[in-house]
C-alpha cells in the first residue's frame, strides 16, 4: 500500500504520515516513512537549495522537485513497495500539482508531463489531502520559515484553492479530510478510511 498526504504547511501532513506509521507498524506490517522533497542524501540537499535557497523561477522549482521525486521513488518507494512493505510519504506529486501546476500558473498537464518519467507510473493508493483554512495553517505553522511559506498570504490562498481543485478532479484517489479536528481525530478518521485497519 502507497500512501501520501498533502495538504498546505500546517495542515497536519508530517504529523499524520508519522501517527500512520506507527499505526501500521502496531499492526506488524513493514512500513517506510519518507517525505518530498527530501527521503534520499540528493532530496535532502534539493530540498535546502529550493526551500532554503535563492529566488527560482518556477520551472527550475518544478524540475528540481521532480529530480528530488525521481531519486525518491527509485531508492526508496519502488524497492519498498516490491518487497511488499506499505509506504506513506509525506508529500508527492500533488504537491507539485497545487504549486507549480495551479498556484505557479505551469498547468496541471505540463508538470504531471515533466514527472511521468520521475515517479515511473507509481501513483498512491490513496492520498488523504488534509483541509484546514489558511488562515489557521498559518497559526499552526508558525512564522513564516522558508522560500515558500514566505510568499504570504494571497499565495497560500492559491495554493489551498489548487489542492481543492485537485481533490474534485481526482476523487477517486484523494480523500479529502477536514484537517480542523485535532490530530488523534484525524488519524481515526485515516485508520477508518483505510481498508481493513480501522
Amino acid at each position: 500500500m502507497f500512501v501520501t498526504f498533502e495538504g498546505l504547511d500546517g495542515s497536519g501532513t508530517t504529523t499524520q504520515a508519522e501517527l500512520l506509521r506507527q499505526h501500521l507498524e502496531e499492526a506488524g506490517r513493514d512500513v517506510v516513512l519518507t517525505r518530498e522533497p527530501g527521503g534520499t542524501e540528493l532530496g535532502e540537499r534539493i530540498r535546502e537549495l529550493v526551500l532554503g535557497g535563492p529566488e527560482i523561477s518556477p520551472w527550475a522549482e518544478a524540475a528540481l522537485f521532480a529530480a528530488a521525486r525521481a531519486e525518491l521513488v527509485a531508492e526508496v518507494i519502488q524497492p519498498a513497495l516490491e518487497r511488499g512493505a506499505d509506504v506513506v510519504c509525506d508529500r508527492y506529486l500533488d504537491s507539485s500539482l497545487a504549486y507549480q501546476g495551479i498556484a505557479r500558473g505551469l498547468g496541471v498537464d505540463r508538470v504531471l508531463a515533466l514527472n511521468v518519467n520521475a515517479i515511473r507510473g507509481i501513483l498512491p493508493d490513496v492520498t488523504f489531502l488534509l483541509l484546514v483554512d489558511p488562515e489557521e495553517a498559518q497559526r499552526r505553522s508558525g512564522p513564516p520559515g522558508d522560500r515558500i511559506e514566505r510568499e504570504g498570504d494571497e499565495f497560500l490562498r492559491e495554493v489551498d484553492k489548487a489542492y481543492r481543485e485537485l481533490g474534485s478532479a481526482f476523487a477517486g484517489r484523494i480523500t479529502m479530510l477536514d484537517a480542523s479536528a485535532s490530530a488523534d481525530e484525524v488519524a481515526k478518521e485515516v485508520r477508518d478510511r483505510l481498508p481493513g485497519l480501522s
